[in-house]
């Protein structure tokens, strides 16, 4: 569970504080793909939990954290405490059937870190799935 946090963390860090995610130069699946991310930064920059928990994250990843404490929001509330001032560019987005995958750039404590963002489609609509 500590790593569904962990991941669920660099995930909301990448997305809050961020320059907007541009979906210039994307079509289709792709482009919607990123139309999530992007939705997940102006959520996470809200502190919109409920938004977080019902529209950007995948079921399984919202059932594990259903499980926790106070669950799923509860859970984003003290990842959201915990986020510092971030910025993420999207190298690379890449959709193919039901699964998506975005190839982001980030700065963390100064130093570059890329990292890679699993969408899938659930009930027509691209939600986060993992992180890694």
């Amino acid at each position: 569970m500590l790593a569904v946090l962990c991941a669920l963390t660099l995930a909301l860090a990448l997305s809050a504080c961020a320059k907007s995610v541009s979906t210039s130069g994307l079509k289709g699946d792709s482009k919607d793909a990123a139309e999530t991310i992007k939705n997940l930064q102006t959520d996470v920059t809200a502190g919109d939990q409920k938004k977080i928990c019902e529209n950007d994250l995948a079921k399984s990843l919202v059932a594990k954290l259903n499980a926790t404490p106070g669950g799923c929001q509860q859970a984003i509330k003290d990842q959201l405490a915990e986020i510092d001032s971030f910025e993420v560019t999207v190298e690379a987005m890449q959709a193919t059937g039901s699964s998506a995958t975005a190839h982001v750039k980030s700065i963390f404590s100064g130093k570059s870190r890329k990292s890679v963002l699993s969408l899938i489609k659930e009930g027509g609509k691209w939600k986060l799935s993992a992180l890694s």
